[in-house]
This record gives structure tokens, C-alpha cells and sequence, in this order.
């Protein structure tokens, strides 16, 4: 990490050049600008502005009305980018370059956009906070890298895509060796961009690769995975390949996730263990997970926010089904892991890899707290093949978790009126999109409808 007076030295001594000044949209992606390093110091440090439609968009950049926060009648106007300097770092696939993560500000009142993802994680975080606890959390990111390039794989019309390997690559030594080209600087990258990477593995299927960075409290972790993302992307391409966490690229091949660990500390130890249980959870620790179980259709829309998203759900794939939770069982949408010891934690396996973090889990935050709060009883633990059964199954479709989340008192109640409504509008658009292009041809053939 750098300091602002350190940033300042590399500029006057000419070993950095540009500075990235980044935001994280509605889909997770950076946006923003690369400003002129000496001008970043000089005084753009203090802000910037962007457009606000950069928080109304859909993945191709489009520009869909609907949205009560901006629109064309409302001419889209300017949103102020602070940038936060204790987020200044190096980039170290990029030549004499740094970034900074801003948080985004309402352009008259200066005041925190209350839908902007950053704003909707922290305002949850300092919740717990208020309570007296920390979130600590970690996500796992699983990929795909292809043979070609992006633009190879455009210009092709994204037909005949091959994986870089043709072999499942689940904790291989060798099939992982063969894409040490791309995930060696991958790693070192990131580490020396003050990521706390802890490895890389090859993943259950051709050509797919997970990136394990350390547990973290959870505004960092969710700025470790924005940024770890946009360096696959980047590192691939600079080696020639493409990388996409579309969580089911193929219908043949198992899909992408986004595993979420997550767990309470207060004043420095772990609040979600207690020596005197059978598995080690506290009471705390119970009633969290109970809100995470209860509200998990309510935040389902954070955790898959796509058509393609919920392809993933699949019995027999390692994806989850069924909203359950079970001890160490990785059929289960909710896995205890680390029973029985200070490692005690709940892992959601329902995100995909197409998941924005600082929504998903403000969601299971959000949850968890009503679980507190509530002073709700966990259920004992499911055991055995999870997939056999049909009960609490996760919602279906989009549509089923567009309902969900528009009809959710208690994240109305966490987030407010206007986050809830503005996300609801975003799976809107997606669900319209998809009815635009997809014909009746092809729902007759195996697409579901939204």
C-alpha cells in the first residue's frame, strides 16, 4: 500500500506516471479515470466527477430509463469520485501506475449516493460496528481462461470457445503448470499490490482456476476481489487469453463461483466461537446464521444477478440448490466450516462468479443482523446428499429473486427504500433484455425464460 507523501515522492521522481481513479459499478467492474500523476497530486486528489449514469447501466453500458436516480428527462448529470487515499496502491501489470478506490458522492449535497455498492456495503458494516462487531469475511473467485484473446473470441462471433486446457484441473499439479504463464504473474501481482493472495488451484473442470485471497474485514475484501478481477481480465489479456466469470459459460461444463466466508469478531477474537458447544458456534453465531438462512430469497437477487446466474444451480455440480446448511458439505448452500475450533465460520456457496461483493454481502450482513437482532433459532444441521430433497430450494429464476428482493421488508428496512427499488430496476432491465433477444426458437430449445 502507498501513503499519499510516498505517491508524491514516485511522481516527482518520475517512477509513476499515472494514477487510476476508480469507482465500482452496479456490476462490480472499475470504473473511472487515469489521470496525469502530477496533476493527481497536485490537486485532483481531492475529487472528480463522473457521470451518474455509471450507476444505471446494464453490462453492455446501455442507458435504460426506469431508474428514479437518473434518467434522459433528468439530463444525467455529474456525481463526485473521493477518492479514499488509505486505498492508494501500486498496479504492477501496469508500468509507473497506482490506483486509488473512490467513494461516490451525490454532486450538490456531497452527501454518500446510498445506491452506490460502496456506500451500501459500508452503511452495513458500520452497523455491526455500532453493535460492537467486525466483519470479517473472504470470497473465493473462480474463472475460466480460454486458449484465444478477447478480441479473437469477438471476431469469431464468441463461437467454438476452447479452454486453455482440456482436462478437469481440480488441485493438479501438472494441467495447472501449463497455465503457470498467466496465473505465476497473477499472483505476484496482486501480492505486490498489497493483496494478501494466499493461492491458486486449478478448478473442477477444463480450463477453470480459483484464486484464494486471505480473510480480510469485509470493505477490504470486497476491494481485494473488485481489483483481483479486473487484473485477471487484464493479465490474461496481456498474455494473449481471455477470462470470463460467467458462471455457466457451457451447459456441459460446471459452473463459476463466488464462495462467501464470513465471520463476527469483537475486540480482536472470534465472537462466532464458543468451546462450549458440540461444534463451536456461539449464540451469536446461531442467530446470524439463522437470518442468513431466512433471508437468503430476500438477498438472492445480490448473489445472482443475471439470467445466466441461475444456469449454475445444477444437482451433482458443487452448486447449490437448496437454501440448508450442513457441517463441512459442499451440496449445501450454507457450509459450516472450521467446526470445533476458532475458525469457526458459515461459507455461502449460493454466489456466482458474476456476483458484485459489496452488494452480495451487504445482503448476508443485512441478514445476519435481523438474525441477531430477531434472536432467531437456528435448525439443527442438514446431513447426507443435500440435493435430495425439495424444500428451500433457492429461487429459480430472476424473476423469483427480482420478487423477492422488491418485497423484502427487512432489507427495505437495512438498505432503504430507494437502494431496494433502484437493484430491483437493474433485474428488471436484465429480464426485459433477455425477452428482447431471445426468440421463441430458442426458448422451444432448452432457454428458460427469465
Amino acid at each position: 500500500m502507498l501513503t499519499f507523501e510516498h505517491l508524491k515522492t514516485q511522481v516527482s521522481e518520475g517512477s509513476v506516471d499515472t494514477v487510476l481513479v476508480c469507482m465500482v459499478d452496479m456490476q462490480g467492474r472499475l470504473m473511472g479515470k487515469r489521470f496525469h500523476a502530477g496533476h493527481f497530486v497536485a490537486g485532483a486528489w481531492e475529487e472528480t466527477h463522473c457521470c451518474n449514469y455509471l450507476l444505471a447501466t446494464d453490462l453492455e453500458m446501455a442507458t435504460p430509463d426506469g431508474y428514479a436516480s437518473t434518467s434522459w428527462e433528468r439530463g444525467y448529470g455529474d456525481y463526485v469520485m473521493k477518492p479514499d487515499l488509505s486505498t492508494l496502491r501500486p498496479v504492477p501489470w501496469l508500468e509507473g501506475t497506482v490506483m486509488v478506490m473512490c467513494d461516490v458522492l451525490d454532486h450538490h449535497t456531497h452527501e454518500e449516493v446510498p445506491h452506490a455498492p460502496r456506500s451500501i456495503l459500508k452503511k452495513q458494516v458500520n452497523r455491526l460496528k455500532a453493535m460492537g462487531y467486525d466483519a470479517m469475511t473472504a470470497t473465493e473467485l473462480e474463472f475460466f481462461l480460454f486458449e484465444k484473446s478477447f478480441d479473437q473470441i469477438r471476431k469469431e462471433g464468441f463461437r467454438d470457445l476452447a479452454p486453455i486446457s482440456g482436462y478437469n484441473e481440480d488441485y493438479h499439479i501438472l494441467q495447472t503448470t501449463k497455465e503457470e504463464h498467466v496465473m505465476r504473474p497473477i499472483r505476484n501481482h496482486l501480492w505486490d499490490a498489497g493483496i494478501p493472495v494466499e493461492n491458486t488451484k486449478g478448478e473442477a473442470e477444463t480450463g477453470q482456476e480459483e484464486l484464494n485471497i486471505k480473510y480480510a474485514p469485509a470493505m477490504d475484501t470486497a476491494e481485494y476481489h473488485s481489483i483481483a478481477k479486473n487484473a485477471v481480465k487484464e493479465i490474461a489479456w496481456q498474455h494473449g487469453h481471455a477470462a470470463t466469470f460467467l458462471p455457466k459459460w457451457h451447459h456441459d461444463k460446471v459452473g463459476s463461483s463466488s464462495h462467501v466466508h464470513q465471520s463476527l469478531w469483537a475486540d480482536g477474537k472470534p465472537a462466532f466461537y464458543d468451546d462450549a458447544d458440540e461444534l463451536g458456534m456461539s449464540a451469536l453465531m446461531k442467530n446470524y446464521m439463522a437470518g442468513l438462512l431466512k433471508y437468503a430469497p430476500d438477498y438472492t437477487c445480490f448473489m445472482a444477478p443475471y439470467i445466466n446466474s441461475y444456469k449454475r444451480f445444477m444437482k451433482g455440480t458443487f452448486a447449490p440448490t437448496r437454501i440448508i446448511w450442513s457441517v463441512d458439505n459442499r451440496t449445501a448452500g450454507f457450509r459450516l466450516c472450521g467446526d470445533g475450533t476458532k475458525a469457526v465460520r458459515v461459507e455461502c456457496r449460493i454466489p456466482g462468479s458474476d456476483m458484485n461483493p459489496y452488494l452480495a454481502m451487504a445482503g448476508m450482513l443485512a441478514a445476519g443482523i435481523a438474525g441477531i437482532e430477531e434472536e432467531l433459532d437456528l435448525q439443527p444441521p442438514t446431513q447426507g446428499d443435500v440435493y435430495q430433497g425439495e424444500t428451500g430450494m433457492i429461487p429459480g429464476n430472476l424473476r423469483a429473486a427480482r420478487d423477492a428482493l422488491h418485497g423484502s421488508v427487512m432489507l427495505r428496512a437495512a438498505m432503504g427504500d430507494d437502494v431496494v427499488d433502484h437493484y430491483t430496476r437493474a433485474a428488471e432491465v436484465e429480464i426485459e433484455e433477455f425477452e428482447r433477444v431471445v426468440t421463441d426458437w430458442e426458448i422451444a430449445r432448452g432457454f428458460e425464460r427469465a
